[in-house]
């Protein structure tokens, strides 16, 4: 079973919320974040043509960043999977029925981290919790400058910071779905109008075409 099919049984058990696809996860992408007031549950999915070279590096970005992680993998994976997680990782396993069953509940992560957390908004929202915190002379500090403040300060709880996070990110939704209905109607413009040039000859070869005919109906007159 490939990604996409995996996606599709996984979304009907995300209830309440809302779940974003491939956001940004420190230096990699998450496939699934099912995101709600309370928590963030990070799902990365592995296909049966899928490898687990990223795994070490998928684990320690959502580690750093989300309440709860899952892998969500077909049977082939489980075997090689299983020693690469820590026991706090859930697994969902697909079964030869095509449903997902748990082979372990994923429990609550304590290794996230204040600057990866932030690091899933944009810098001037960042900026706007740390003025409204207390914290002055943010207003000019880069990206960068802003998220290793938060590595250190101990005036800004998690907590509070990723319930802030978690707000934006369900207040943004309908825009992402918005801009990406957008995106993919313009790919499909785009698409449209390479098939219809694709189509239609060359006006050369059309010219050629013209004069070949021409050439033709003379012979035929003579």
């Amino acid at each position: 079973m490939n990604d996409p099919e995996i996606r599709a049984l996984l979304y009907p058990l995300l209830q309440g919320g809302v779940y974003v696809d491939e956001l940004p996860t420190g230096s990699t992408r998450a496939d699934v974040v099912h995101i709600t007031p309370e928590f963030m549950h990070g799902y990365e999915v592995k296909g049966d043509g899928d490898t687990l070279q990223r795994v070490t590096n998928q684990l320690l970005c959502y580690g750093q960043t989300y309440d709860f992680v899952t892998f969500v993998v077909t049977a082939k994976h489980l075997d090689k999977l299983l020693p690469l997680l820590p026991e706090w990782v859930g697994i969902l396993i697909v079964t030869a029925q095509g449903d997902l069953q748990a082979h372990r509940p994923a429990q609550y992560n304590s290794t996230v981290e204040r600057s990866c957390v932030a690091s899933l908004l944009r810098l001037e929202e960042i900026k706007q919790f740390l003025l409204a915190s207390g914290l002055s002379g943010v207003s000019q500090l880069r990206r960068g400058e802003v998220l290793g403040l938060l590595r250190t300060t101990h005036l800004v709880p998690l907590s509070r910071l990723a319930q802030y996070v978690r707000d934006r990110l369900i207040l943004r939704l309908p825009q992402r779905l918005l801009d990406r209905a957008e995106r993919k109607a313009e790919r499909q413009r785009f698409s449209a109008l390479f098939q219809k040039r694709k189509r239609k000859p060359p006006r050369r070869k059309q010219k050629k075409a013209a004069a070949k005919k021409g050439k033709k109906a003379a012979v035929r007159q003579k």
